[in-house]
Parts: C-alpha cells; structure tokens; sequence
C-alpha cells in the first residue's frame, strides 16, 4: 500500500535519510518512532510529495502520491497543526477543503463532531484554538474525504489525556474500517498501545521494522528497546568514526 525503497535525502553535506526502505501493509498502524532528527519528518514528508528525495522513491497504491487523481480520497495527512490559517474558522477551513475534494456540506459537521469539536468551536477562529484543538481540526480535515489511509506526524502533541485517549480510538475504529495508519510519535507508551508494528529510525537509517509483539519480547516495553536500539547505534557510530 506505501512503499518505500532505497530513500535518500541530502541537504548539503547533511544526510536526512540514508537508504531507508521499508513498507506499511493494509489494514495496519504502524507506529514511526526515532530520536529528533532522525528522518521520520523528511520521510512522511517524501512520501506526500513535498519534498523531493535526493535518490530512491516512494509509492502509494503503486504510484508516486503527486500521480494519483484525487490524492485527500487516498490519503489523509496531518504534518503541522501550525499551517493552519489562522484567520479562517474551523468550519471555513473544511468547507475550502470539500469544495475542492468534492465532498459534501453534511460531511463537516460529521467530521466535526467526530474529532470532538463543537459547532460553536467549529465557528471560531482558529488563531483562539489551542494546540489541542488545531490537532482535532486537522484530523478532522484528514478525514473530510473518506481516504484509505492516514499519515500523521505527531498526532498526538497538545493534546490532554481525553484528547489521546479519543485519538487512539478513533485510529483503531479507522482501521477496523479497513483503512491504514503510519504514525510518527515520541510517545512511546502509545505508540505500544495502538501499533500492530513499529519502524524505528536513527540517525536516518532504519534500526528495526518489526510486528510489535515480536519487538516486545525483546524486553519489557518498547521504551526500553527502543533505548536499547538507539544506544548500540550511536556506540557504534562513534566506533566507527
């Protein structure tokens, strides 16, 4: 459904992402996880097209993202709750995006009420929301389409433990609609709760891509592996130079 093969991102002598492949099967959450600065942004951000790669590609449904006919009906993304217009309303922000996706009015108010935010809420400004309900707002947009597929970076940040708990939910009943899930997340504790498999990240090259249980028994939770994971990576670097 994604595929990703021999990514390479450049920027100058930095390398964001060095050789990654790895692929998210339907009908799955895959939980993304990495230090800061260890290519799960740049990624996320390849496979949508928005940046492009130095070498490798990546494809959904077969073809690259920018190819599809009507990519919002194949994929829902969320990237950064802070590109939002500010001056626009809740409301106005979705009817912009169902105008162009062809979507129908009846559809906002349902995704509204879906991602917890009220019609009032819905009216107001979105520079008076709070992190937590940017959030909401663009999953909400995500959803506005009905895509097979959702591509969030962070979902969870600002959100209070309602708002985590309502977005671990609403992600498992995607799924067991038979849509598909990769997330990125520094919440390693939810990340273990809501993934059915974990790719790991550092230093922009892949350190594990494994179904969660079987990462599991490699220790007590995913925190300790991952600390385990990331630690031999960056001893071995260090040997190495």
């Amino acid at each position: 459904m994604i595929e990703i093969f021999h990514l390479t991102k450049k920027y100058k002598s930095l390398v964001a992402i060095n050789d990654v492949s790895f692929s998210i099967k339907p009908g799955t959450i895959t939980g993304f996880v990495g230090p800061n600065g260890a290519g799960k942004s740049t990624t996320l951000r390849c496979i949508v097209g928005l940046t492009t790669p130095t070498s490798g590609t990546t494809t959904v449904f077969g073809t690259k993202y920018n190819n599809l006919k009507n990519p919002s009906r194949s994929i829902g993304v969320v990237l950064d709750a802070s590109s939002l217009h500010p001056g626009r309303s809740g409301y106005s922000t979705l009817k912009i995006a169902s105008t162009i996706n062809g979507v129908p009015d009846s559809r906002i108010e349902q995704v509204l009420e879906e991602c917890g935010l009220t019609p009032l809420e819905g009216k107001r400004k979105i520079k008076s929301y709070s992190l937590g309900m940017r959030q909401r707002l663009c999953i909400a947009q995500a959803l506005l389409a009905n895509p097979k597929i959702l591509i969030l970076d962070e979902p969870v940040n600002g959100l209070d433990p309602h708002g985590i708990r309502w977005i671990r939910s609403i992600l498992r009943k995607f799924v067991d609609d038979g849509g598909t899930v990769l997330l990125s997340s520094h919440l390693l504790s939810e990340v273990q709760k809501i993934a059915d498999h974990v790719v790991m990240i550092c230093g922009g090259k892949i350190l594990a891509d494994k179904p969660l249980k079987e990462l599991l028994a490699e220790g007590n939770d995913l925190e300790e592996i991952y600390i385990k994971y990331t630690e031999q990576f960056y001893r071995r670097g260090a040997y190495e130079n």
